[in-house]
């Protein structure tokens, strides 16, 4: 991957003094999930090809989910793939309703380019081609009909590449976001590329131009999102990555909302196929898929994903990709690494102090503090190290084998590392439903 920039480091070590996984630069500290990389590659590869595919991270509390998630991210924008990143939430994302989850993924498409609130770049992107290759055939620029043709153009090739399948508003939305820019509306450019992303706070007025007249529902932003892959695809993007990180959010639903939830997550693992282009990843707690309250009660969601083990072994091909738990080892390695890519004022200094004798010292104290309970450790034990690192760098008489001594706060303490340091049971994502199983039915 492209080597990483004092602004790529500085972002890191930003985001790990506040517990949070960074957005980039993640690859110069990946330790322990080869193997799941090269799966993930290999899921690249299959979708670069054209085929339509489904993968899903398992793993518990600090196995690192999150973390392997927005690496593949970077690795798929560096293999030219526009990517989305999205957290189930009960406030903005609730996965029930698609098209909320079709909003949040557009308003998170990203690329190599344009990280955030690239639908419009990438739509600007294959305009421009479809005009080059209509120039190319002896079509005049400057002709009373160039646009008009621009814009048939637009239509014939979302209609051919969607076979059939794109709503007519998708297309007409397209057409006149085209034609808005042509005559330098752009604010009413701006407000449709709006409603085509899913708002539902579009003028009237802007839906009137381009002739349409609700918003994008639940039952048809699945075809809205099959449009969006093939602009990505056609503006010369190798496909659309979409992950969808926290799933387990979805066992603290109520009961209705959660049937809906997990049966919108059927048809979607249902359809992954018929969308070519597109790899979806979901990212989601042994519990979830494991217990009744989750993917286990329905049966045909169960059937098709569920996670088989032999012996201790588990392929990595099969639908559910396992995250093992941080051990000790894991640990060090990735301390040591942060440690070398740390920009450090004199590294002599830094070097002296904060050795691989002090790094294992580190990793005995927070596991200590969190009841022997390795598994949670990562987030503390990473915030921890880099505070280690800035007071070396900033505190010339520091000396972290000297002065240094862990205690948690439980004020900064999530539910799952607090129960940890208080050595009370694992937390668990709701209560099983006995025997009862949940009810097959199309949501959207």
């Amino acid at each position: 991957m492209t080597e990483l920039t004092r602004r790529d480091v500085d972002h890191v070590f930003e985001h790990l003094r506040k517990g949070l996984v960074p957005e980039r630069g993640l690859h110069a500290f990946a330790v322990g999930i080869d193997r799941q990389r090269e799966e993930l590659g290999r899921q690249l590869d299959l979708v670069a090809a054209g085929e339509g595919s489904i993968k899903f991270l398992r793993g518990g509390y600090g196995c690192g989910k999150t973390f392997a998630a927005r690496l593949l991210m970077l690795e798929a924008r560096e293999r030219g793939f526009a990517t989305s990143f999205v957290v189930v939430s009960d406030n903005d994302t609730r996965f029930h309703r698609f098209e909320e989850l079709y909003a949040k993924v557009v308003a998170e498409l990203g690329t190599r380019s344009c990280a955030r609130g690239a639908l419009g770049d990438i739509l600007d992107r294959w305009i421009g081609d479809v005009e080059e290759a209509l120039i190319a055939t002896g079509a005049d620029e400057d002709g009373p009909d160039f646009d008009v043709r621009v814009a048939e153009k637009l239509s014939e090739e979302l209609q051919a590449k969607t076979q059939g399948k794109a709503p007519g508003d998708f297309v007409r939305v397209v057409q006149a976001v085209f034609a808005a820019k042509q005559e330098g509306d752009f604010a009413e450019a701006g407000a449709l590329m709006s409603w085509l992303g899913g708002s539902r706070n579009v003028a009237a007025s802007a839906r009137k131009r381009a002739g349409v007249k609700g918003d994008v529902t639940s039952r048809d932003a699945l075809s809205y999102l099959r449009g969006v892959v093939e602009i990505i695809k056609a503006a010369g993007y190798a496909g659309l990555v979409i992950v969808v990180d926290e799933a387990e959010t979805i066992l603290r639903s109520r009961k209705d909302t959660r049937h809906k939830s997990l049966n919108g997550l059927r048809q979607i693992a249902d359809g992954a196929g018929a969308f070519p282009g597109l790899l979806w990843v979901f990212t989601g707690t042994p519990d979830f898929f494991d217990s009744q309250r989750g993917v286990k009660g329905l049966p045909p969601l169960h059937d098709r994903i569920k996670f088989i083990e032999r012996g201790g072994y588990a392929s990595v091909r099969q639908p559910q990709l396992t995250l093992r738990p941080f051990d000790d080892t894991r640990l060090r390695d990735v301390a040591w690494k942060l440690h070398k890519l740390f920009p450090a004022q004199d590294r002599d200094i830094l070097d002296a102090k904060v050795t691989r004798e002090f790094i294992g010292r580190l990793v005995d104290q927070v596991t200590s503090g969190f009841g022997g309970d390795l598994k949670v450790v990562p987030r503390q034990f990473l915030r921890e190290f880099v505070t280690v690192l800035d007071l070396v760098d900033q505190e010339p008489e520091f000396d972290p084998m000297q002065s240094y001594d862990f205690s948690p706060d439980e004020q900064d303490l999530n539910p799952v590392e607090r129960a940890a340091h208080l050595g009370q049971p694992p937390l668990v994502d709701g209560q099983d439903d006995g025997d009862e199983l949940v009810p097959t039915l199309d949501v959207w």
